[in-house]
């Protein structure tokens, strides 16, 4: 019999629309297994000093009152910024706010 790994483990087998399953790690709950893992990910490398330190679901204003939530920002040890969006599927009007976003900040939002 298998080990579990009680680090990750689905909170319930609900499935959204795109047939992710919520994750908590840490006491976090992610919106998929996925967006789970790779924060595990950010931690190990931040452990090995890779990384300073990075935040979660960070905000971008767009016009009209809307806002658009990116998964991750990464801060490396050697200065650079990355901002991160975990997706299992590219939306219509995921792909239309990166866009906004990028045209009216200064970021590059990466897909993982």
């Amino acid at each position: 019999m298998k080990p579990i790994n009680m680090k990750s483990l689905p909170i319930k087998q609900t499935r959204n629309k795109y047939n992710a399953v919520k994750t908590k790690v840490d006491g976090i709950t992610f919106d998929s297994k996925k967006e789970a893992h790779y924060y595990e990910e950010l931690k190990f490398l931040q452990s090995r000093g890779f990384i300073q330190y990075f935040h979660r679901q960070v905000i971008f204003d767009l016009p009209g009152g809307t806002t658009y939530r990116c998964d991750f920002q990464v801060f490396y040890t050697d200065g650079k910024v990355r901002y991160v969006d975990v997706k299992g599927r590219r939306t219509k009007a995921y792909i239309r706010n990166k866009k906004q976003v990028e045209a009216l900040y200064p970021v590059e939002i990466v897909e993982r």
